[in-house]
């Protein structure tokens, strides 16, 4: 099993960037596609961005699209999300997922796709 630990949140003002790391231990984490998703207070979690095995493949959220980029290091056992121009609505809880039967692919941008969820990391973007 595949286990995920996410790091990067903070506090960061408008219009600025932060980069999110997943790192999952084990041998499997480059046979799976990886997904990262988010959780406002109140609200439903919503899918943000996801990439399949061998990076070839992205799609994002239209929240989200032309400011994040996501992007994976099979070597590292680690998928980023690199998010720039940032807004208060962004401000959330961030998880990485992986979508362990997908083949490599990604199957959806359902959270019902995917498992093994990290703890989350805050982000928070201030006005």
């Amino acid at each position: 099993q595949v286990q995920l630990v996410e790091s990067g949140g903070g506090l960061v003002q408008a219009g600025g960037s932060l980069k999110l790391s997943c790192a999952a231990s084990g041998r499997t984490f480059r046979t799976y596609g990886m997904g990262w998703f988010r959780q406002a207070p109140g609200k439903e979690r919503e899918f943000v961005s996801a990439i399949t095995r061998s990076g070839a493949s992205t799609t994002y959220a239209d929240s989200v699209k032309g400011r994040f980029t996501i992007s994976r290091d099979n070597a590292k056992n680690t998928v980023y999300l690199q998010m720039n121009s940032l807004k208060p609505e962004d401000t959330a809880v961030y998880y990485c997922a992986a979508d362990r039967l997908g083949g490599g692919d990604v199957r959806g941008t359902s959270s019902a796709y995917f498992g093994n969820w990290g703890q989350g990391t805050q982000v928070t973007v201030s006005s």
